[in-house]
């Protein structure tokens, strides 16, 4: 008897074995136990919090191998920014004497952060402060003109949050960080096209973020449940939410 049913080709079946070993590379990861400031700026502070309390996520949300390949290609892309300003005739600095990231840990470890790197000195032509944090993002088209148009403290406020944090916990280490403009970088996906814009430190934001990664501490902390972003499940972030059937089952 004649079989006509399609049978997976040779594509489908390597990306099969590439994406289950993505998964399983992932989830041997140990995962993080800390606030991360690359998360911070999050609208949702209750989403925030079942991510720091490690909250299961709801059936299908976990990511897929396509994701991780894409967040892959996303660091790879970073560290050809990082070759090509250093050819540019920046010194930026990605890592410590140690070989370890430049980063900061507070409120006991529980929040952290690690910085793509630091500038510590630029063409005289540039014009650039240093010492500067430089902040790196890969994007696709639409997400890179949006950026380039509006700036990313309007167009992408999760990362004008962590910049502000950054600048404000690396001061410590890095006198004089907070005092020069960041250096935003943002790489099109689609089509290698690089934007580079400064970012001066914003104080205000970086005590926001920071007093609301304390809230999210000590919330959990007491078994406490914080208020979610929305009045209404069909609110924009919460259907786009790992979180949104565990959230919406439990009590406003």
């Amino acid at each position: 008897m004649l079989d006509f049913n399609k049978r997976p080709g040779i594509a489908e079946r390597i990306n099969a074995l590439v994406d289950a070993a993505l998964i399983a590379e992932r989830e041997a990861t140990p995962s993080r136990d800390y606030l991360g400031a690359s998360r911070l700026g999050h609208p949702c502070e209750r989403a925030l919090q079942f991510e720091f309390a490690g909250a299961p996520k709801d059936e299908g949300q976990d990511f897929s191998g396509r994701s991780l390949r894409i967040f892959a290609i996303g660091h790879e892309l970073e560290d050809l920014a990082i070759r090509w300003l250093r050819a540019a005739g920046l010194d930026l600095v990605t890592q410590k004497r140690d070989g370890g990231q430049f980063g900061f840990s507070v409120a006991g470890g529980r929040i952290r952060g690690h910085v793509d790197g630091i500038i510590a000195e630029a063409p005289t032509a540039l014009g650039l402060r240093t010492p500067a944090l430089w902040e790196c993002k890969t994007m696709n088209a639409k997400n890179w003109r949006e950026t380039v148009a509006k700036g990313v403290t309007v167009a992408k406020p999760v990362y004008a949050a962590q910049i502000a944090l950054y600048q404000a916990y690396m001061e410590a280490t890095e006198p004089g960080i907070s005092a020069a403009p960041a250096l935003f970088t943002a790489i099109n996906k689609d089509t290698a096209e690089l934007h580079h814009e400064l970012v001066p430190f914003d104080a205000d934001l970086a005590q926001r973020m920071s007093d609301r990664g304390v809230r999210i501490l000590r919330a959990t902390d007491a078994g406490e449940l914080l208020p979610r972003i929305a009045a209404n499940r069909d609110f924009f972030e919460c259907r786009f939410c790992p979180w949104a059937e565990r959230c919406w089952s439990l009590p406003a």
